[in-house]
């Protein structure tokens, strides 16, 4: 999502997904900001982490949740049907409040009940 909205030439998410964005406080992982490294490192991505979260900041108020490290752990070693570990954090991120998750990953969506695209 985080790629998506700062893409220069934003790709359109749908209706629903807009309105959450508008609505609410958008909040990502901090393993996002690790996962952003991994792209630019594997050139999937041009910009560095820390401009676009900055943009992001800017633009729709995004933070970065600080929700207790051990605690997401905690959860994220509940959610078996993953075996990438960005994954199982970001979603136990979200899962901790029973947040929405906004993604396009089909396993996501498959297994994490307030996942939304």
């Amino acid at each position: 999502m985080v790629v998506r909205l700062c893409a220069e030439n934003r790709i359109k998410f749908s209706n629903s997904v807009e309105n959450l964005i508008e609505k609410y406080e958008v909040s990502i992982s901090a393993i996002v900001c690790l996962e952003l490294q991994y792209l630019l490192e594997i050139k999937r991505i041009a910009a560095k982490p820390e401009k676009i979260i900055s943009n992001l900041a800017s633009s729709i108020g995004l933070k970065i949740c600080d929700k207790n490290f051990n605690t997401i752990i905690s959860k994220a070693m509940s959610l078996s049907w993953t075996r990438d570990p960005f994954d199982r954090i970001i979603v136990a991120n979200a899962a901790i409040n029973n947040s929405v998750l906004i993604t396009k990953d089909q396993h996501i969506l498959e297994h994490y009940e307030n996942a939304k695209w």
